[in-house]
């Protein structure tokens, strides 16, 4: 069945809202999952941090690995920032953070989403012209690949009243809209905004932190603890692809395969999620410390008992018996020598 939503088409089948069905049962087990897991939340909240920051600016173009953006968001010196990629990983976080500390306190409104974007930008002086307000010249979706290619994926609203126009109707519809299922409301919000492109640069990234936001608002608490912008990069093909069908039918297009494909990551990552709190039924039956450095290894393979140490904050003669113990109960697996030791999940 055809429904419409906003100024699309969407069709409403037994997949759909059977993919809708399955996110909403694990969200309604979350309260109960978030207190039996709290310390291994916290652990697994900064690894998502780092691969949303990591991934969201790799897919505009950043060559910083996870390891790169971790090392820099340990040693934060803005006056030092000067290279393109680590303005943008910074910027990135620094609105995630907001996001994920005060996302109740922030409404979707013109001049907030205008305020994201401008600290999205702030540290960058060549952004200073347009950061925060909607785009003077027109500008189009491309694809950064990592062979250096890029690829326009669609053309984009026109800039000036025609921008300001298509961001206030979204606005007030999302403001408005309360029989749409809040998942569907997110993922056409999200389509919309990337569309329409409204300032001059940064707005995919503003797209993937606000969808983090609506989805924040909208009780789904879990999205912080797990990273949908890496599962955006892992499938980064299909993700442009997807974009660019449904919008070269613009206007009033038929979205469902966008809608699909949104849901479809939310499940594999709250697939994810699950996976890394639940483990096998041995690593069930480990200590809450013996937990946590179990899913740091397995989130840092290679990793040294420095760093568990100064990633957890467990003193050192206490991560290397616990790393003892897991490498004798054929847990994780011990490579090299002295400092040069490193540990792998086996």
């Amino acid at each position: 069945m055809k429904s419409k939503v906003y100024n699309f088409e969407l069709l409403l089948d037994w997949q759909l809202l059977g993919t809708l069905s399955q996110i909403d049962r694990y969200d309604a087990s979350w309260s109960s999952i978030e207190k039996r897991e709290g310390q291994s939340l916290k652990q697994l909240r900064t690894i998502a941090t780092i691969q949303s920051v990591g991934a969201s600016t790799r897919i505009e173009g950043s060559k910083l690995t996870d390891r790169d953006v971790e090392r820099l968001l340990d040693n934060i010196d803005v006056s030092k920032i000067e290279d393109r990629d680590s303005q943008e990983v910074v910027g990135y976080f620094n609105v995630l953070d907001l996001i994920i500390q005060s996302s109740g306190d922030i409404e979707i409104a013109e001049n907030n989403i205008k305020n994201l974007h401008n600290q999205l930008l702030r540290i960058s002086k060549k952004d200073n012209w347009h950061r925060g307000e909607y785009k003077q010249h027109t500008n189009a979706v491309e694809a950064n690949f990592p062979d250096g290619s890029r690829q326009i994926i669609f053309r984009t609203t026109d800039p000036g009243i025609a921008t300001e126009d298509a961001m206030r109707a979204l606005i007030k519809w999302y403001g408005n809209e309360d029989e749409v299922h809040p998942l569907i409301k997110a993922a056409a919000f999200a389509y919309d905004f990337v569309s329409i492109h409204p300032f001059q640069d940064g707005n995919g990234r503003l797209t993937r932190l606000l969808t983090t936001l609506l989805l924040m608002k909208m009780g789904y608490k879990w999205i912080q603890y797990v990273s949908l912008e890496h599962e955006i990069e892992s499938n980064k093909r299909a993700y442009y692809q997807t974009l660019r069908t449904c919008q070269a039918q613009r206007p009033n297009e038929d979205i469902s395969e966008w809608v699909n494909f949104f849901l479809q990551s939310l499940i594999n990552i709250q697939n994810k999620l699950a996976l890394k709190l639940k483990g096998t039924s041995i690593e069930t039956q480990l200590s809450n410390k013996e937990k946590l450095i179990y899913i740091f290894i397995g989130n840092h393979p290679g990793c040294t008992s420095n760093d568990l140490s100064v990633g957890l904050n467990i003193p050192k003669p206490t991560v290397k018996k616990l790393l003892a113990k897991l490498v004798n109960n054929n847990l994780i697996e011990r490579n090299g020598q002295g400092r040069g030791t490193s540990y792998v999940i086996k």
